[in-house]
């Protein structure tokens, strides 16, 4: 059920989440499939409702950094450095986790994932949540696992339909992509996924770039190798590469939807074309509405023009190769 962000209807949803059930709510970056995280049948819930393998740990989401002592064992001063400089905010903390957090939420891992989001919403549920005697929400996006990610309620019951408690409705989320997230489980920071804080802010707090995650990283969210993918198989083509693919299709009887952000449609294009924003944050605000939309077309095939190098399309490159990505 769609519900509007009246503070009864955000009264319903933490009474919901205390009861054990399923909830979906907005944040920053997309929305997310909510439980109580102190509940592990409520957790494991979420991993049925996604078909999220057992094994892939969720974050939690907090309504304070004060709360971390009771899910982490341990924070180094980085860790802190970098909770001060962005939460509420788009940032996911791995740490070394507490006596009690439950295996449902770290997949069985010695590491749990926190974050205090910045969506009002989001902060309105918890605070709520929290006076009902909560204390963190579990809460992976609000898409089928491997699936392109929910950045408005639709997406959500389009996935799920009537499965959930409440789906709180705010609109478009803002980033429209994931939080990035840093590990610190053996000392030095790891970078395990790009996202909406760049890595030059997160560099610019710790006084260095932070190491990307290798074999032995701490397991994260999105970070398989297909991940945020449609269904429909999908191309990333740079620009050459596109405008000569497209110019090939005349006559081949191929169905194929596009999605382009420097190109201009060619007047003998039978296909359906998608103007993406040439900015990097708008482009990365519409990009799963974008994808979702795309894939509802039933075309034969996706091809994506592929983003611009620099260091502000990083996170969107990862999105996108992973999206196309066909192991």
């Amino acid at each position: 059920m769609i519900v509007q962000p009246t503070p009864e209807n955000i009264e319903r949803a933490a009474r919901s989440l205390r009861e054990g059930a399923l909830v979906a709510f907005p944040t920053e970056t997309v929305y997310g499939l909510g439980a109580d995280a102190r509940n592990p049948d409520a957790v494991r819930r979420i991993f049925a409702a996604k078909r999220r393998p057992a094994a892939h740990p969720v974050i939690v989401h907090l309504a304070e950094a004060s709360a971390i002592g009771r899910w982490a064992s341990s924070a180094p001063a980085e860790a802190r450095a970098l909770a001060a400089a962005f939460w509420p905010g788009p940032l996911t903390l791995i740490l070394p986790r507490a006596p009690g957090v439950s295996d449902a939420v770290t997949g069985g891992a010695e590491s749990v994932g926190l974050r205090v989001p910045a969506h009002p919403i989001a902060r309105a549920l918890l605070e709520r949540f929290v006076a009902l005697g909560g204390d963190g929400i579990a809460a992976p996006s609000a898409n089928l696992f491997g699936r392109v990610s929910a950045t408005t309620a639709q997406h959500v019951c389009d996935d799920f339909g009537d499965e959930l408690a409440l789906i709180i409705d705010a609109g478009a989320c803002p980033h429209g992509i994931e939080s990035t997230i840093v590990a610190f489980t053996e000392g030095e920071p790891l970078l395990l996924r790009l996202g909406a804080i760049p890595v030059e802010r997160i560099a610019a707090v710790l006084g260095r770039v932070p190491a990307s995650g290798g074999p032995n990283a701490p397991r994260a969210s999105g970070t398989l190798e297909s991940h945020y993918a449609p269904r429909t198989p999908a191309k990333l083509l740079d620009a050459g590469e596109l405008r000569n693919a497209v110019g090939s299709l005349h006559g081949r009887g191929t169905h194929v939807a596009v999605l382009a952000h420097s190109l201009a449609q060619p007047a003998s294009f039978e296909g359906v074309w998608f103007d993406a924003p040439a900015h990097d944050a708008a482009y990365a605000q519409e990009l799963y509405a974008n994808l979702r939309a795309l894939d509802a077309l039933a075309a034969d095939e996706i091809w994506i023009e592929a983003p611009p190098d620099g260091p502000e399309w990083s996170a969107v490159r990862d999105r996108l190769r992973r999206a196309t990505h066909r192991g």
